[in-house]
């Protein structure tokens, strides 16, 4: 399909997990859905919901797959594959616990660097040559490598209102992306978002 664009934001479904930091993406595709109109639907062909809507002259998807985090690239490729899309042409949006609370970062490719939604996406899709956006969750220190705890646990309320920025700066980075391309959004968009704190003392 021409002037086609997919965004996917990976997650986990069900309610216990809505708000939970390991569900960044599925919190930004909600966003971009509610900004452009786009009406969410359950399509069980792909074990997915997808939102259709539009941004300026392009037709977007939105995709949220319901297999759970480890196999989001059975639903990525159901996708790509019925919609006839191309990877060149999809955005992936996860949380990233290597990559501090407020950072936003946008790649063309790369490795998963560890990420379980992004490994199940590169091995069912064959290629690592899409574009990513990683939303920094931090890590508690305490917690050395053992993050299950903390990425499938939810905001403190001091959190939720920094990662709403970052959210409100990752949706103009995706219109961005839209627009002038992964290059201008990138110069733009990557690096970090200061905390409400720092804001009020500027």
């Amino acid at each position: 399909m021409q002037d086609a664009a997919l965004i996917v934001g990976l997650g986990n479904p069900g309610a216990e997990y809505a708000r939970t930091r390991h569900n960044a993406g599925f919190m930004l595709t909600d966003r971009l859905a509610e900004r452009w109109n786009g009406t969410w639907r359950m399509e069980r062909r792909f074990g997915a919901r997808l939102a259709r809507a539009r941004f300026g002259a392009k037709v977007c998807w939105l995709c949220q797959p319901q297999t759970f985090m480890n196999a989001s690239g059975e639903s990525v490729g159901a996708v790509l594959r019925y919609h006839r899309l191309s990877a060149s042409g999809m955005l992936v949006v996860v949380d990233d616990a290597d990559l501090p609370l407020g950072a936003l970062r946008l790649r063309p490719d790369g490795s998963s660097g560890g990420h379980r939604g992004l490994q199940s996406v590169e091995q069912h899709l064959g290629t690592r040559a899409y574009a990513r956006m990683r939303l920094g969750i931090g890590r508690r220190a305490e917690a050395g490598r053992q993050i299950i705890g903390h990425v499938l646990g939810a905001f403190e309320a001091v959190e939720s209102e920094w990662f709403a920025r970052v959210l409100d700066r990752a949706v103009e980075a995706v219109e961005c992306w839209l627009e002038a391309g992964l290059g201008q959004a990138m110069n733009r968009f990557n690096g970090a978002v200061a905390p409400p704190e720092q804001r009020q003392a500027e």
